[in-house]
């Protein structure tokens, strides 16, 4: 799930934990401009103080102010719809007209919140549904790619797991991709065999595991919201690594190397058994051209790539963004 939301939960558990009133907002519906996607969640204190965002403070003001100038007084969730006239939407600042749906939610100890964390905390992939008539709320495992849903009353909204990245390699690069990565929410776990990069690994809560590649691979059962990135220029560690990670549904598989070295590496994986289509969605060289030199640069380039395909760019728009940034001898561009 996104940081933000799943600090709006942390927040909101400790707001509960020390005897505090709160309400948890949630996008369920938007339609025109709005600044937040469906899904969006903002928590708000009895004493006023917000975390989180639901329209990027217009919204956000006017809750205050009703917190502050009467307290929380739900006991039941509602449903609250901002920028249904052009006044208002001139009001609360939406752009375009905007019009957005939100459902408000008194927060309280069988919400179930603190359960909510503990399974996201073991990456599960949750379902809340919420009974907007009783506020009851139940708690199960999830179906991946469900969406959020507002049916008989009921709001169904999905938690986690966070995305997940596998890198190749503990080299100074991965260590600046695993920290841009972590700092973006991903759930990062580096893989090196080889024994001179034991001791020089040193990146807080992202584990470097002594295990051959393609194994961890395997282990690891990758999914849709799984990515994998070659970072050794190894192709002993690389390529079987990557041999396994085409063959998952993982969403995105990149490596890093020249062209050249990358046109030498499809003809070693088409050899392998990895077929033409498989192949098709390996990104190599990785990284989106930005003009990157040094590592911490690279790895920005990588992330980018990296999320224009989580969020659907499609390669065409990629390349048309990056035309006029071409390099001047591509054969030899690492990103």
């Amino acid at each position: 799930m996104d940081s933000i939301d799943l600090e709006v939960l942390k927040t909101s558990a400790a707001w509960l934990a020390a005897g505090h009133r709160c309400e948890l907002v949630t996008v369920i519906k938007t339609w025109g401009s709005s600044p937040r996607p469906v899904g969006a969640t903002l928590a708000i204190c009895d004493d006023g103080t917000v975390v989180g965002s639901v329209s990027g403070g217009c919204i956000e003001d006017d809750l205050i102010d009703a917190v502050r100038t009467d307290g929380i007084v739900r006991t039941l969730p509602e449903i609250v719809n901002y920028g249904i006239s052009a006044d208002e939407a001139h009001r609360f600042g939406l752009p375009c007209g905007g019009t957005i749906e939100l459902a408000i939610e008194p927060l309280h100890a069988d919400s179930r919140v603190a359960e909510l964390l503990a399974r996201l905390e073991a990456h599960e992939l949750v379902e809340r549904r919420l009974d907007l008539h009783s506020g009851a709320v139940t708690l199960r495992t999830a179906v991946p790619g469900a969406v959020l849903a507002l049916k008989d009353a009921v709001l169904t909204t999905q938690h986690g797991p966070r995305w997940r990245l596998l890198i190749i390699g503990a080299s100074q690069l991965s260590r600046f991709v695993a920290q841009i990565a972590t700092a973006m929410d991903y759930h990062v776990i580096v893989c090196d065999p080889r024994e001179e990069y034991r001791g020089g690994w040193n990146v807080p809560g992202v584990p470097l595991l002594h295990a051959m590649p393609d194994d961890l691979v395997l282990d690891l059962k990758l999914d849709s919201r799984s990515a994998v990135v070659a970072l050794t220029h190894d192709p002993k560690l690389d390529d079987l690594a990557l041999m396994e990670a085409l063959k998952s549904p993982a969403f995105y598989v990149g490596a890093i190397g020249s062209r050249a070295n990358n046109a030498k590496r499809r003809e070693r994986l088409l050899q392998f058994d990895v077929s033409a289509e498989q192949l098709a969605h390996l990104h190599a060289p990785i990284g989106l051209y930005i003009g990157s030199k040094t590592p911490a640069e690279i790895a920005i380039s990588i992330l980018a790539e990296l999320t224009a395909v989580k969020n659907g760019v499609p390669d065409a728009l990629q390349i048309q963004h990056a035309a006029a940034l071409t390099p001047p001898n591509p054969d030899l561009c690492v990103r």
